[in-house]
């Protein structure tokens, strides 16, 4: 009954550019630009609609509590009385990246025969060091059966991003992987995020094979170049790795160890004559969903900024006229999360499980995408300059937005986590 779930973060109504992300070179590029929570949130929900028409099987998670008061208590002040950087953190809409809310590991992978799944700390950006009680809070809901082991994150001073730095390729999902960790060292000057330590922590902590656990550094190149995570220049699904040249430090070593644990591994490697880490980081092209459809192809989904790339499309289009692995190429409109820093795969976390143990409530079909995007129609504000985050007006609505979204979920018991 194992099969991947794809839980997408619902875009919050907070969703803003307030550029907080250093190495994220899209978010920088449009801080202080005017934002729109509305259309962010029903783009993600087209991306959701999309893949229930592969015959995916779709999860969501949902915005957590903005501002995050708590967290302005435990700095001893409020957010009217807040400076304004810390406002902008507190405001934050970023975990709608549900690619980093924890690093997930298939029950078939672990010692224990549990799905394992550990909350990222995200210690590196104080926006969203603070995102991780919310996080397990939802997650321990969802998937409260025993079947699942939810744990708590990696303590500082690791980093740890989550399933963004984090592939697993196997025959199917229900059949035992082999599980690649990436971490990074430096990316000049821009900070690596994923510390080694915590992802052998994590492996640790879910019980894995050390012959089938990869430890991968980062490219530092790919680093410095925008690639604030290894999602940004590679991903992988079931027997297939599809990368960029230049996205692992040592990339030889790394195929050969994956080849010897994996032989029948399928490496689809972009060459950087092809496309430039610059073309790949501003089209986002790894930072695709790559999915197995209903028919059993090997699907693609990206952003439309992907498609407006020549290089990138061009790539693409050689690819499939090869017949290679990946055998169709769907591509989704995701602008307004693209403009802070993310694609399509930075929005959805990966869990492969038997849906039947999930809360349903976490679950949607095509009837409750309808509902919620009433709630986001109704509630969403249309648009959020930057010097708009302090206005009382606002944040009163961003409060009502996601009691009535949580509200129409059923998940009242989660308003305040």
């Amino acid at each position: 009954m194992i099969q991947e779930i794809n839980f997408d973060g619902i875009v919050g109504p907070s969703h803003n550019y307030a550029g907080l992300s250093p190495g994220n070179l899209a978010a920088t590029r449009n801080a202080s630009a005017t934002a729109h929570p509305r259309a962010a949130a029903l783009q993600g929900l087209a991306k959701m609609r999309a893949n229930l028409a592969l015959g995916l099987t779709q999860g969501i998670l949902l915005p957590h509590p903005r501002p995050h008061d708590a967290w302005l208590a435990s700095l001893h002040t409020h957010y009217l009385a807040a400076p304004a950087h810390l406002k902008a953190r507190a405001f934050s809409a970023s975990p709608m990246w549900a690619a980093n809310a924890a690093t997930v590991s298939p029950a078939p992978d672990a010692g224990d025969e549990r799905c394992h799944l550990t909350v990222a700390n995200l210690v590196t950006m104080p926006h969203r060091s603070h995102e991780w009680p919310a996080t397990l809070a939802q997650l321990r809901l969802a998937f409260a059966h025993d079947h699942f082991a939810v744990h708590a994150p990696i303590p500082a001073p690791f980093g740890d991003e989550g399933a963004a730095n984090h592939m697993r390729l196997c025959a199917a999902h229900d059949a035992p992987g082999v599980e690649v960790f990436v971490y990074g060292e430096t990316g000049g000057p821009f900070p690596a995020r994923q510390h080694r330590e915590a992802s052998e922590a994590i492996a640790r902590a879910h019980r894995l094979d050390p012959a089938r656990t990869l430890f991968v550094k980062q490219s530092p190149e790919a680093i410095a170049a925008g690639a604030f995570h290894n999602d940004v220049v590679a991903v992988a699904n079931e027997r297939i790795l599809f990368a960029h040249e230049q996205a692992f430090a040592d990339r030889h070593d790394f195929f050969a160890d994956l080849r010897r644990i994996m032989p029948d591994v399928e490496i689809v490697e972009v060459p950087a004559e092809r496309v430039s880490l610059d073309d790949a980081i501003r089209s986002y092209l790894f930072n695709a969903q790559l999915v197995t459809a209903s028919t059993g192809a090997q699907t693609l989904i990206v952003p439309a900024e992907a498609r407006e790339n020549q290089a990138v499309w061009s790539w693409l289009q050689d690819h499939l006229a090869g017949n290679g692995p990946i055998r169709a190429v769907d591509v989704v409109d995701v602008r307004e999360s693209m403009a802070n820093g993310g694609g399509p795969a930075c929005l959805r976390l990966r869990v492969a499980c038997d849906p039947t143990l999930v809360d349903p409530r976490f679950l949607v079909d095509a009837a409750k995408l309808d509902r919620i995007a009433d709630v986001i129609a109704t509630h969403w504000p249309e648009a959020i300059a930057f010097d708009a985050i302090g206005d009382a007006d606002l944040v009163a609505q961003v409060i009502r937005a996601r009691r009535a979204l949580y509200a129409a979920l059923d998940l009242v018991e989660l308003i305040d986590s």
